[in-house]
């Protein structure tokens, strides 16, 4: 069957900001213009359709990320063009609407592994903040293009050039106005392009009659010189136009168009917007503007793998004749239909009914249903092909990360990495009759979200449960007790300290057991090391000779990741760390799994302790943003929460802080804050890094007296 919407006119993009900069006003203009709903959705009336879990619109921010599917035809095809064939000019936008608070930071990290583009949004005001960083690495990592768009131009103290030179300065050199706003603040009124030279001013109720209007006489000057700019800009990355360029000749729109893709594809330009989606104006030539800059899956490379037989490195290309290759990339429970399983295809096509393989676990599953979705309604499909976004119902062991192909020619795309969860807090159920019910809810939403963790506290039965940050696990547990009918009692939150080691050792562990019968008998040595922060556990196999056999390799790694878990200090999880198995011996009838588990983890826990072990905290990247009068209270304060102050800032009428502080000081800053600056300060906090903690404290976590 011959696809409607080929490749070259599919968009898979997301839109990203830090919190309140406006991304969810921004996709709801956007599902507006394109068609998708006939009323535009609010934050403040708590009607949106990207924001559609009743906590989201209670709370007014993005929790989850949503993905629609939206058809865009250009502003600049004529009213002719379209009457003659509306598919012909017309792209399929599939389209991810992802959170701006840190703490659901995974939902923008799985978002932008499978999304080819991103537009980037930021507040007038703010300009770059420090999630619209944390962001911009994320999209960085992946070699996400982007096109940004400096939104709430009609707030007042916006300005488009401050937030420019804060894109500029703080995440991309090669950011470049492509509009400028005619006016600011409340008279803000128009836009112009500066690389067709043509003001436009949003007419209509909605915004949605686009006027073309002369430039302003006391802009044409101004206009006239970033032109030049932009075109210099682009012309840089084109031999050809630069030589007829530096000739005299003024390069074609078409060349310019050309060339500036080119440029944006390989992340040399970052083209600026500008706007205001609360006030109608603007967000329709930020879509022409993915139309014209994102890139459709063939302007990508084709997406690598490896064999799982053979571990050979293959690659597969955005085709519908290609075999089947996706990547499952978030879970979600649905209280409709179960689990729905959200995937990105990169090749291939894939039919309701057939079978699929996950390659990750080695577990074949059948398809059932399909479907494409629009935030949270569902539309049936038969078959999803290459390029697209779709989601399955009901696959029972598939997660977040995982690979899913056709069991024939297998492939195992690359992995999602998360961060590690930073505060935990206890959790039990507030009835007896509610302990399975509450087990089963947690084990769900942990499916769901990779950063959320649930774990038990051997010593004192305790269930604990993990996340990025207070509102995290706020939010989960409103969840468990909305979609489960769980009510629970929550303990205080507690830091998620870690341990590693420091140095490398060397140790045995041996474990024989007779009990008349067959006994247990299992031995190994072993050679630990540190690893850079952030590196994880690695596992290495230098047995020679058979002194260990090949089954019982498996166990002994399993034995290591499960002393992982229990810390030499003070019981927290040990990270950063590089274990390597190269001795040992067995005995040929007493010898087994179990045995060489308990062995490898009495070696590896022996091992640590010569290691010269120590206890991390996480550090915050903090930014509190105070009136000038409070300037001096308030670093003096962070200072005494052994918070290292890396700069400070001017926004109009108030002061910017930027410092890293333990997250064990931070608890309760936001009501210490309100009372020092008497409510007109506020702050915004992300994890940054773990970092070993200072002696005194470490006593203190060891015994028991830091939380």
């Amino acid at each position: 069957m011959a696809r409607q919407y080929p490749l070259e006119r599919t968009r898979n993009f997301g839109i990203v900001a830090h919190i309140d900069a406006g991304k969810t006003t921004t996709s709801e203009r956007v599902l507006y213009y394109t068609g998708v709903s006939h009323k535009i959705g609010e934050v403040h009336e708590g009607d949106t359709v990207m924001d559609w879990m009743d906590q989201e619109r209670e709370r007014g921010i993005t929790i989850t990320s949503a993905a629609t599917t939206a058809f865009w035809t250009p502003t600049y095809i004529s009213k002719e063009e379209r009457a003659k064939n509306k598919d012909a000019n017309a792209y399929r936008f599939n389209l991810i609407d992802t959170p701006g608070h840190i703490d659901f930071t995974v939902e923008v990290k799985r978002s932008l592994r499978v999304l080819d583009g991103a537009v980037v949004v930021f507040d007038g005001v703010s300009g770059v903040e420090p999630q619209s960083e944390t962001n911009w690495r994320y999209a960085d990592e992946y070699n996400v293009p982007r096109i940004c768009f400096i939104n709430k131009l009609d707030r007042m103290g916006a300005s488009f050039e401050n937030s420019l030179q804060s894109i500029k300065d703080r995440l991309n050199p090669g950011a470049i106005a492509a509009q400028l706003p005619i006016g600011s603040e409340a008279n803000f009124s128009g836009i112009i392009d500066l690389l067709t030279q043509k003001a436009y001013e949003f007419e209509g109720d909605k915004g949605n009659v686009i006027k073309e209007i002369p430039i302003p006489a006391d802009m044409a000057e101004e206009v006239s010189k970033r032109h030049k700019e932009l075109v210099e800009k682009i012309v840089e990355n084109d031999d050809l136009l630069m030589g007829s360029y530096l000739e005299g000749k003024e390069p074609s729109l078409a060349d310019l168009k050309r060339v500036l893709r080119k440029a944006v594809l390989a992340v040399k330009i970052i083209p600026v917007y500008t706007g205001s989606a609360l006030k109608n104006k603007g967000v329709q030539l930020v879509l022409d503007a993915v139309v014209d800059y994102l890139p459709s899956p063939l302007d990508l490379p084709p997406v690598k793998g490896i064999d799982p037989k053979t571990n050979a490195e293959i690659f597969r290309k955005p085709s519908d004749e290609e075999p089947f290759s996706a990547l499952a990339f978030k879970i979600m429970a649905d209280p409709f239909v179960g689990s729905l399983t959200f995937f990105r295809v990169y090749s291939g096509t894939l039919k309701r009914g057939s079978y699929v393989y996950n390659a990750t676990k080695g577990e074949t599953e059948r398809v059932g249903r399909i479907l494409r979705m629009h935030a949270n309604e569902r539309e049936e499909l038969e078959e999803i092909e290459a390029g697209n976004i779709g989601a399955l119902v009901g696959m029972k062991d598939t997660t977040t990360g995982d690979t899913l192909c056709f069991e024939e020619k297998p492939i195992i795309l690359e992995k999602i990495i998360f961060p590690e969860p930073v505060i935990s807090i206890r959790v039990e159920p507030k009835t007896k009759a509610d302990q399975e019910k509450m087990g089963m809810a947690l084990r769900r939403l942990a499916d769901e979200d990779p950063t959320f963790r649930v774990s038990g506290n051997a010593e004192t039965g305790e269930t604990i449960i993990a996340g990025m940050g207070e509102l995290h696990l706020e939010v989960l547990v409103e969840r468990m007790k909305r979609e489960f009918g769980v009510e629970s009692n929550v303990g205080r939150p507690q830091v998620s300290y870690k341990e590693t080691i420091t140095k490398a050792s060397e140790a045995e562990g041996k474990y024989i057991k007779q009990s008349g019968g067959r006994g247990q008998y299992g031995h190994v040595r072993l050679r630990i090391e540190p690893l850079p922060r952030g590196t994880g556990f690695e596992f290495v196999d230098e047995i020679k000779g058979g002194s260990i056999p090949k089954e019982f390799i498996a166990p002994v790694e399993k034995g290591i990741e499960e002393a992982l878990t229990r810390g030499i200090q003070a019981g927290y999880r040990i990270i950063d760390v590089r274990a390597t198995l190269y001795d040992g011996s067995y005995h040929e009838v007493d010898s087994s799994e179990a045995a060489f588990k308990i062995a490898a983890s009495m070696g590896f826990q022996a091992a640590c302790k010569t290691a010269a072990p120590i206890i991390l905290e996480p550090i915050m990247k903090v930014q509190v943003i105070v009136p000038t009068e409070y300037m001096g209270d308030i670093t003096g304060d962070i200072s005494s929460k052994r918070g290292r102050i890396e700069g400070m800032g001017d926004r109009p009428m108030v002061k910017v802080i930027d410092a890293f502080v333990p997250l064990s000081e931070m608890f309760g800053y936001a009501t210490k804050l309100r009372s020092m600056t008497q409510g007109r300060g506020n702050f915004t906090m992300e994890f940054y890094a773990y970092e070993p903690a200072p002696n005194n404290v470490t006593k203190e976590i060891i015994e028991g007296k830091r939380q």
